[in-house]
């Protein structure tokens, strides 16, 4: 596991730079989606621009004027906030803090503050002298619905974080309570449809008001997601951010940390040899001092979640099951000869989901991305997008652990009703769009 960039250039190039330890592989992955994302998301507005389905819209702006008041202020703050994070990741940051909570606490380095803040609110200034005329000017501009791409990913990472913060408390409704504060400011708890949903309303209102289509702007937006999520989901398995699957009990760990198939009995060995981790939540360290408590514990032994499943000849094993050793969650018990600050991993093995998702949500990209051109409905595509990614997602739930729900006796995840309710979503509207492109022939 990469938990961090440190622990990625330690393992390929053998050099131990501490100060790429502040750089989380699972952001950086999650970066690279929205990247991902902008770059579908242009090149498939682009080309319903060509067909003549999206439409430029002139607007007047004012050239030629000096940065504003407002305008310094605003880089001043942004960039005091990054200086002081930043600087303060790589000065300041306590040796036992994770990079993720030092981001979301209130320390950091104020020189490093005021420096990037002068230098932003400088560079703000030399733009705008540059432009400055005598007079300024007011032109009238034409802007394509792809010249608006970078306002779009914005207004999702935005509305997405904060949707997908809301939609974790709200699956996570009794912890919410007893730290509210913690929990809305933790760098933790994160809820994908809670982003989806949230961005989604954000990004519609946007094109309304913007005079995009928003049935060919969703079609667009459909293809981007799914590779955006694939990508994302290689930060999870990478860096083993706790969004794993249930045990796997058809394997085992030995005694050297090695994964390696379970004999009669071995499976409920290893359980009983680790009740503590899964009773009671307790992480000791290699000379079992307790140092950690986490959420996931279990009345008894036989609450524990399992499947029993082999790999198949023809693939390797830890697509079956995984320890996610020097995860950045820093979970499970001490791995054998490791002193770094990420030495854990699963006493049991689990199934890697967010390998499997992103090897799907890949594939189905590959397809909706093959026979685009001859969906000619609008909204058609959007549609398919909701019904794969809810039955994709549906299928995933079957092997992860998540908080559920009573319903007239059923018991599913937020995640599965989301599901359900997206695969519906999107069977309702391709009839409906359907029905409409019919009528209108």
């Amino acid at each position: 596991m990469y938990p961090n960039l440190y622990y990625a250039f330690k393992d390929w190039f053998g050099v131990e730079w501490q100060g790429l330890s502040f750089l989380n592989t699972f952001g950086l992955m999650v970066a690279m989606g929205f990247v991902t994302a902008a770059i579908v998301l242009s090149k498939e507005l682009q080309r319903k621009e060509k067909e003549g389905l999206l439409s430029p819209r002139e607007e007047m702006i004012t050239v030629g004027k000096p940065a504003s008041f407002t305008d310094l202020i605003l880089n001043a703050f942004v960039g005091f906030i990054f200086g002081y994070k930043i600087l303060g990741l790589f000065f300041n940051k306590p040796a036992d803090m994770d990079p993720q909570d030092y981001i979301f606490s209130s320390q950091g380095n104020i020189v490093g503050g005021l420096v990037l803040a002068g230098l932003l609110t400088g560079f703000k200034w030399w733009e705008k002298n540059k432009q400055k005329l005598k007079e300024p000017e007011r032109r009238n501009v034409r802007i394509w619905p792809h010249d608006r791409v970078g306002d779009i990913i914005i207004l999702g990472l935005i509305f997405g974080i904060i949707g997908a913060k809301l939609f974790d408390n709200l699956e996570n409704w009794s912890d919410f309570i007893k730290d509210p504060i913690g929990r809305l400011f933790s760098a933790s708890g994160l809820t994908f449809y809670g982003g989806l949903i949230l961005a989604a309303i954000a990004i519609c209102w946007y094109a309304s008001k913007k005079g995009i289509k928003v049935i060919h702007l969703v079609d667009a937006a459909g293809l981007a997601l799914l590779l955006a999520y694939a990508v994302g989901r290689i930060g999870c398995q990478v860096s083993g951010d706790g969004d794993w699957g249930i045990y796997n009990s058809a394997y085992v760990v030995n005694a050297e940390g090695k994964v390696v198939e379970a004999g009669p009995g071995d499976y409920q060995a290893q359980l009983n040899k680790h009740a503590s981790y899964y009773l009671k939540g307790e992480v000791y360290d290699k000379d079992s001092t307790l140092v950690q408590v986490t959420d996931r514990t279990y009345e008894t032994l036989d609450q524990v979640p399992h499947r029993y499943m082999k790999a198949p000849s023809f693939l390797p094993v830890w697509m079956a099951a995984y320890t996610y050793p020097q995860n950045v969650n820093k979970d499970g018990v001490q791995m054998p000869g490791c002193t770094e600050e990420h030495c854990r991993a699963l006493p049991q093995p689990v199934f890697p989901t967010p390998f499997y998702e992103t090897v799907v949500c890949t594939l189905l990209f590959l397809i909706l991305w093959s026979i685009r051109r001859r969906i000619k409905v609008p909204g058609v595509m959007f549609g398919i997008y909701l019904i794969v990614n809810g039955l994709e997602r549906f299928t995933v739930e079957l092997f992860r652990v998540n908080n559920t729900y009573s319903i007239l006796g059923f018991h599913p995840t937020q995640a599965e009703i989301i599901s359900a309710l997206l695969i519906l979503s999107g069977i309702i509207l391709i009839i409906i769009v359907k029905r409409k492109a019919a009528s209108r022939d």
